[in-house]
């Protein structure tokens, strides 16, 4: 029997052996990036779940706000989840501290700036500025990218401890085959030497991603600052110190106080889904 209630039953195990808690976070994370809506029907088959399993859990969710369901059966997510999203996000106090050295790169640059943690063997961007006309973009607000196709993955990992390191590249795969681990253990370690990292024409033939870490206060990694550049700009002398004065002035304003607290500052969490190997752009190729 389910329940989302107190005490054990919160959890209790469905005849699959999947707690409440499962089932409830495979229904929200059934919704594919840019969907607005899905059928009930077509929600219950992504996540796995009966019908009238999936119809009891979204009718509560939607009582609490976190789903809204709809008289026609097309279900969302409710703007209670996105409201306490928001409100309470780790990243919220890194996006602050960030935006103004970001818009100021933008005004020079006339090109996409893009803010990213690490999360699990991927980057995050959890903020990007662009402009009509700038160069093409694919790192998305609440997108994910591989490390090894993203320069401000690479930037991320580089900061890590060898034994993270190694970690990752002990796990690494390219699903399209066109790097090793050996090209990755190299980029890495070229990244932590340069101070800074660089992917030309890895995305798009005419692109050139560069990115460089953010560190608050203890010196912790707490992000990386990129840009995306049309590969014909490539001025390396200009850009690198640009930046890097950047992600000095953020970590600046986020001190040393925990501003990223709730979230892991060796930007290693390992989600189930994760572990599971699936990821939500694992085909992309990106900044």
């Amino acid at each position: 029997m389910e329940s989302v209630g107190n005490g054990e039953n919160a959890v209790a195990n469905s005849a699959s052996g999947d707690s409440v808690v499962d089932r409830i976070v495979r229904i929200i994370e059934a919704f594919p990036e840019g969907s607005t809506s899905l059928r009930l029907s077509e929600l219950a088959e992504t996540a796995g779940l009966p019908l009238t399993s999936a119809h009891r859990l979204v009718r509560q969710l939607a009582d609490h706000g976190l789903l809204d369901l709809a008289a026609g059966g097309d279900v969302r997510l409710g703007l209670r989840l996105w409201e306490l999203v928001n409100r309470n996000s780790p990243t919220l106090a890194l996006r602050q501290a960030a935006l103004p050295f970001m818009e100021d790169i933008q005004q020079v640059l006339n090109q996409n700036v893009n803010l990213a943690v690490l999360d699990g063997w991927e980057a995050l961007f959890v903020e990007r500025l662009s402009r009509r006309g700038s160069v093409a973009n694919r790192a998305r607000v609440a997108g994910r990218m591989p490390v090894h196709i993203s320069s401000a993955g690479l930037a991320l990992m580089a900061s890590q401890p060898r034994e993270k390191q190694a970690e990752y590249l002990k796990q690494f795969s390219d699903p399209a085959e066109k790097m090793t681990a050996d090209v990755v253990r190299h980029l890495l370690a070229e990244t932590a030497q340069q101070g800074y990292a660089q992917l030309a024409g890895v995305v798009d033939p005419d692109t050139w991603g560069i990115a460089v870490p953010v560190a608050d206060g203890k010196r912790r990694t707490v992000a990386a600052l990129g840009v995306v550049v049309p590969l014909a700009e490539m001025r390396l002398q200009a850009l690198v110190p640009a930046l890097q004065t950047a992600a000095r002035g953020i970590g600046r304003q986020l001190g040393s106080s925990g501003t990223l607290k709730g979230f892991p500052l060796n930007g290693i969490r390992l989600t189930p889904t994760m572990r599971r190997g699936h990821t939500d752009q694992q085909n992309h190729r990106g900044p």
